[in-house]
């Protein structure tokens, strides 16, 4: 709130932790001391409705913060009316607009290839790949932490291939044990072992004239590197239970999270079997090298779980996003993922992503509650209960203090106290 003289009547705890100060040295500053706007000296909200008495809603300026950062917002701004009804200066709320400006930009920037997000150097540069090796039929290696998204980029060479509209099959080589393993890949005839009732086309059958995906590749038992191996050279295999060969044509493309060349030191994995999948090597780097990409992928999710879960978040709270922005995010892109999803089933509200909806264990140290003084709290609830009450009533202090029970210069002692806290 601001009076005619565009000095500082009040702030609420929120626009606090927006501007980075506390809230006493607001307090009769002129507004634009702490916050300017591209705005100010042209078309300044307060001095709008102040003339023609009209609301501003959702007008669309960056603010430059008194650390000098330049963030974009949403302002809404309406008088501020004294008992009379008479105009005595500005209410003027704003959001910060960050979130929906990436999503703005994501859908406009080669930042989202094929399902991916991402803007960094490093990803740009694996878009890139992509689409040179799209008239390839060679066999890809993607290596990479866990949770970085490989199978996201599996999908992408895929989708740019030119086997698009062919089989594309994927199995994970650790999930299986390696009797079941061998089946799935292969296939087996009826009998070749105990419920073995039919015969069964392996995955490599099915995947003929299109593209393989072997996830966790470095998990393959060495004899079934073997015969992983003969695929790639010379594109026959048997199934388990018969000595007929079968011919097929496809494309290999495998990851993993482990370093196959410490492995391939540990007799764990082939030196020639590595040497034929490596042909297009792409390494996804981990989260915490492109830090570009954070602020992107969390607004992608946002966007994603406003959907599933009918809450529309506008806003990342300053404190989660500087949280977000600085944890190392061990599990990479899922991880991310995960948490923001969290956030959407704690959240008790539909307006941000706050500090206290994001897992206790991606939080700095203490609890978000145990950061906030009790008596701070209290104030806090206290200022939001009167100010909705004074929005409610046009901003008549005398009805206020009849609801409330009190003297009109009760409300006057309330105000005071909190803006002096």
């Amino acid at each position: 709130m601001v009076d005619k003289e565009f000095k500082i009547l009040f702030i609420n705890k929120a626009a606090e932790q927006f501007l980075g100060k506390p809230r006493k040295e607001f307090m009769g500053a002129v507004c634009t001391t702490f916050c300017r706007s591209e705005i100010c000296d042209f078309a300044c909200p307060i001095s709008k409705i102040l003339i023609n008495g009209q609301n501003v809603t959702d007008l669309e300026t960056v603010y430059t913060t008194s650390k000098g950062e330049s963030i974009p917002v949403k302002i809404n701004a309406s008088l501020l009316l004294d008992d009379d009804l008479t105009p005595i200066g500005g209410i003027v709320s704003f959001r910060d607009d960050r979130v929906n400006k990436s999503l703005e930009k994501l859908i406009k920037s080669d930042s989202h290839f094929h399902g991916i997000i991402g803007k960094s150097p490093a990803m740009q540069e694996i878009f890139k790949t992509i689409e040179e090796i799209s008239a390839s039929d060679a066999s890809v290696l993607i290596t990479g932490e866990t949770g970085v998204g490989k199978e996201l980029i599996a999908n992408a060479i895929q989708e740019t291939s030119q086997r698009i509209d062919k089989p594309f099959v994927k199995i994970n080589c650790a999930v299986l044990p390696e009797n079941l393993l061998a089946s799935e890949l292969f296939g087996h005839v009826k009998g070749a072992f105990t419920d073995a009732v039919k015969d069964r086309k392996g995955r490599f059958e099915v995947a003929d004239g299109g593209t393989i995906f072997l996830d966790e590749i470095g998990e393959m038992p060495l004899n079934m590197q073997i015969q992983l191996l003969r695929i790639l050279q010379e594109g026959t295999f048997e199934k388990i239970g018969e000595s007929i060969t079968h011919q097929v044509d496809i494309r290999v493309i495998a990851a993993t999270n482990k370093n196959l060349e410490e492995a391939i030191k540990q007799k764990k994995f082939r030196e020639d079997l590595f040497y034929r999948l490596n042909v297009i090597p792409i390494t996804v780097p981990p989260l915490r090298e492109r830090e570009s990409d954070i602020l992107l992928l969390t607004n992608f999710f946002i966007e994603k779980y406003s959907q599933k879960y009918k809450k529309s978040m506008k806003e990342i709270d300053p404190d989660a996003l500087d949280v977000i922005l600085n944890y190392d995010w061990p599990g990479n892109v899922r991880e991310l993922e995960n948490a923001v999803e969290y956030s959407f089933i704690r959240a008790k509200t539909t307006d941000s992503l706050c500090l206290c909806c994001l897992p206790p264990h991606i939080r700095p140290g203490k609890k978000c509650s145990e950061k906030l003084n009790p008596r701070q709290i209290e104030i806090d609830e206290r200022a939001e209960e009167l100010f909705a009450l004074l929005r409610k009533n046009h901003w008549n202090k005398s009805k206020v203090a009849q609801i409330l029970g009190v003297d009109r210069s009760t409300v006057y002692r309330r105000l005071k106290s909190i803006n002096n806290e």
